[in-house]
């Protein structure tokens, strides 16, 4: 069987037309050359170069032979710059899930933006999940990286989670709402919100932030009143907006908050969510590349403008 080694040493003749240039630029010695064109030509039972007393000279056999000769060795090139980019984890598509919690936005618009700079040969398809959805998803193959919330109720086997950052929990209340109106200055103290209408209430079997929500009320001796309607999906701001409640959201939301929104700060050191990273515990190279990129870049780094290789959905 013909080798890579024949057909390189054939079109580097063919392209210098001289045995002893194309044994130069090998590195090989002349004899070695001559001698593997001989034995390739044997197996092809049918000569490539008529050696002359100048230089040789392509036979018809050759010249068929040479184009398509280049072309095997050129695309065996790519085929092995893939294989090496594949398992850099510098080229595919990552499929990435985020709760609705966490907006893409701010520091992960930047983050992520600076991981596609780093793996040019990566796309992103990103989908919007619910933290438990994404564990599942991830559980099942489905998803490679998920952005959640944090506390999840259930963990699933074969799935890390990694906590990212930690960002200040604030009130969005209804632009004609009364502690919207009065502006305190020193800071809204949950208590005062016992008999406010909250637009997010907890479901029994997830976590993530109205979970928190419903545990930060509790400690101040008091269960959310649930407005008469309710989301936990990045609906909530228009219901905000429309006037059917509060809800303590991220202070990342603003990004994405209707401009009337009003969000206020909150008294104490415990009104903060966190952000985790949540991945297989065998990760494939694209996704520890992922993770060795985006682990602790989540900073104040504003969000890039223009084009990009994202896919946005929502599910």
């Amino acid at each position: 069987m013909i080798s890579t080694r024949q057909l390189r040493y054939f079109v580097e003749i063919a392209e210098t037309g001289s045995f002893s240039a194309a044994a130069e630029r090998l590195f090989v010695a002349q004899s070695a050359l001559s001698r593997q064109i001989k034995d390739m030509e044997s197996q092809l039972n049918t000569p490539l170069f008529e050696r002359t007393a100048r230089q040789p000279k392509l036979t018809a056999a050759g010249e068929a032979f040479y184009p398509r000769a280049r072309n095997l060795l050129n695309e065996l090139t790519k085929a092995s710059e893939m294989a090496t980019l594949v398992g850099n984890g510098q080229l595919g598509t990552l499929r990435l899930s985020h709760s609705s919690t966490v907006p893409m936005s701010g520091r992960l618009l930047s983050a992520i933006s600076r991981y596609l700079d780093h793996c040019p040969g990566v796309s992103m398809d990103i989908a919007k999940r619910s933290s438990e959805a994404q564990l599942e998803a991830l559980a099942e193959g489905r998803v490679d990286v998920g952005l959640l919330r944090l506390p999840v109720l259930r963990q699933r086997e074969g799935v890390q989670i990694v906590p990212l950052y930690s960002e200040r929990l604030l009130l969005a209340v209804p632009p004609k709402h009364r502690l919207a109106v009065d502006k305190p200055t020193q800071g809204i103290d949950l208590a005062q919100l016992k008999d406010e209408a909250f637009i997010s209430i907890p479901h029994p079997q997830r976590g993530g932030l109205s979970y928190l929500s419903a545990e930060l009320c509790m400690r101040q001796g008091f269960f959310p009143k649930a407005a008469r309607v309710v989301s936990r999906k990045t609906t909530q701001l228009q219901l905000i907006q429309a006037g059917f409640g509060i809800a303590l959201l991220p202070e990342s939301m603003q990004d994405i908050a209707p401009p009337d929104i009003h969000f206020l700060p909150l008294t104490g050191t415990d009104c903060h969510s966190t952000v985790a990273l949540a991945y297989p515990q065998n990760p494939t190279a694209l996704v520890q590349q992922f993770i060795n990129t985006f682990t602790g870049p989540c900073g104040s780094e504003p969000a890039r403008e223009g084009g990009s290789r994202f896919n946005i959905n929502a599910d």
